[in-house]
């Protein structure tokens, strides 16, 4: 549970460890990580993936006589990860699966989520959103509320994250609605632009992944609409 919720800053951390610098990782890097969260892609595999890229890369520099370009995208690792993902589950097979009784400590008391969800109805209730966007928000805004006042501490918090990603989603449609045609044509060509260097190292399903993610954050972004997932509370509290 801890993992969970510490995805994104421990692949980040460990990126910007191994590249030698605090490089801050690109809307493009961000959808990446969405991609491989939404998939289940193992948070260790992620970070053995991103190890053995660098390992890979340490290896060619030594042997080179010229210069060798410098990691400037979390995606150069793309193809890393997922070898890693595949070793990790050959590995896997025939091991006994983990406790399921065993108790989990996630970080993350109802209060504190209480209050993340309320701060979020209230920035998303004091945006100004155009047609069909702003009656989603409204609705958003209610829900959320109402998830606030009745949260227990017995409750699920995948359960909770899962119902968050949904309101996500409905926004993000009724953005992509109210969005013009020459905003969406200049944000996909931006993301076919970032995406170019790498396409050689990610296969086409994870490419139109990123993609989608990349297009969904921008729009969030530019509407001044926060993410709502709980995994975004120690990026926001």
């Amino acid at each position: 549970m801890q993992n969970y919720f510490n995805y994104f800053t421990e692949i980040e951390e460990r990126f910007q460890q191994r590249r030698g610098s605090l490089l801050m990782l690109s809307t493009l890097d961000w959808a990446l990580i969405e991609t491989w969260r939404e998939a289940g892609v193992p948070l260790e595999a992620v970070l053995r993936g991103v190890d053995n890229a660098f390992d890979k890369h340490a290896a060619r520099l030594a042997s080179a006589r010229g210069r060798t370009r410098k990691v400037n995208g979390l995606a150069w690792c793309a193809q890393a990860v997922m070898e890693a993902v595949e070793q990790a589950k050959e590995a896997s097979i025939g091991t006994a699966p983990a406790d399921a009784n065993q108790p989990q400590n996630s970080g993350f008391d109802s209060a504190r989520i209480a209050l993340y969800l309320r701060a979020n109805a209230e920035r998303i209730a004091t945006t100004k959103l155009s047609a069909p966007a702003d009656t989603t928000a409204a609705e958003v805004v209610v829900r959320l509320r109402e998830l606030a006042a009745s949260l227990q501490p017995s409750d699920s918090l995948e359960a909770l994250d899962r119902t968050l990603c949904v309101f996500e989603e409905k926004l993000f449609a009724a953005l992509l609605t109210a969005s013009s045609e020459d905003l969406l044509v200049a944000l996909r060509e931006q993301a076919a632009r970032e995406l170019a260097p790498y396409r050689g190292k990610m296969q086409a399903v994870q490419i139109k992944q990123v993609q989608q993610q990349f297009l969904q954050k921008k729009l969030l972004e530019m509407s001044r609409l926060p993410r709502l997932s709980l995994f975004y509370m120690s990026h926001d509290e």
